[in-house]
């Protein structure tokens, strides 16, 4: 993969995925505009901000953006993120964040993969391992308390957004389980991304005693068979540091990276 392919594919992500706004949007949640930033509110776990270009803001008018953020969800008592990409100008944007009193957590790459290979693959579970796609409460229940346990924290606003989300439309996300037996031990969803030729993949978490036996691949297999169907030639992933590889060796392009910046009244 050369640079001028990577600077495509970058070019394409910026084009048809930024700024990320659900489509169709969830029941509770809203969408407003301020200058070029898009505000995300009324999901369980605080606000998101996103936006395809800040339009040349910079210096006081781009101060005066990020404190009607930082007042806004001051007033309301909860937290916001700001996606923040590595490629996002102006260059001083994370010192301008920071000292609004946003701060930093982990930093993720965004790659992106054909889907027609990716949905080719035929990966081996393990035995006695089954991927399933789950739309009930009860099912969603199961793949937080995985999530818990793998990370140690409340997930637990994952079974009402995902909820939400199947409710509003369920062609436009699957949700597959791995499960050994009745125990879920991994799981991931794909979104399939409205006007555009991409789908997204989420999740991915797997329990540690049964990580390194190609369930993850399996079941990013399985969600670009999923997207495949639908016609979409593309996969993209925020992923952690954990996947990056695993992903990277399937054929997956780093184009960036970004992070969340999160402001906490």
């Amino acid at each position: 993969m050369t640079d001028l392919e990577a600077g495509a594919l970058r070019a394409a992500y910026d084009s048809q995925i930024r700024p990320e706004i659900p489509d169709p949007v969830p029941a509770g949640v809203t969408v407003e505009r301020d200058g070029p930033l898009v505000r995300i509110l009324g999901f369980d776990h605080g606000g998101f901000l996103t936006y395809r270009t800040l339009d040349g803001l910079a210096g006081a008018e781009l101060d005066a953006l990020i404190a009607r953020q930082v007042e806004l969800f001051r007033q309301r008592g909860e937290s916001v993120e700001w996606k923040l990409n590595a490629h996002d100008e102006p260059a001083d944007l994370p010192d301008r964040l920071r000292a609004a009193g946003f701060v930093p957590e982990d930093r993720e790459t965004v790659l992106i993969g054909p889907v027609a290979p990716l949905a080719a693959a035929v990966p081996v579970l393990p035995e006695g391992v089954r991927l399933r796609e789950v739309t009930s409460r009860q099912d969603l229940e199961r793949i937080v308390a995985m999530e818990q346990e793998v990370w140690q924290a409340d997930r637990s606003h994952l079974v009402t957004g995902l909820e939400k989300e199947i409710a509003a439309d369920p062609q436009s996300i699957t949700v597959v389980v791995a499960e050994a037996g009745e125990r879920v031990v991994s799981a991931g969803w794909v979104r399939y991304l409205a006007n555009t030729g991409f789908a997204s993949l989420w999740g991915g978490s797997t329990l540690e005693q049964w990580r390194h036996r190609g369930i993850y691949r399996a079941l990013v297999a399985y969600r670009a068979r999923l997207a495949d169907q639908r016609g979409k030639a593309l996969l993209q992933v925020d992923a952690s540091e954990d996947s990056r590889p695993i992903l990277e060796r399937l054929g997956f392009v780093p184009v960036t990276t970004t992070t969340p910046y999160v402001y906490t009244p």
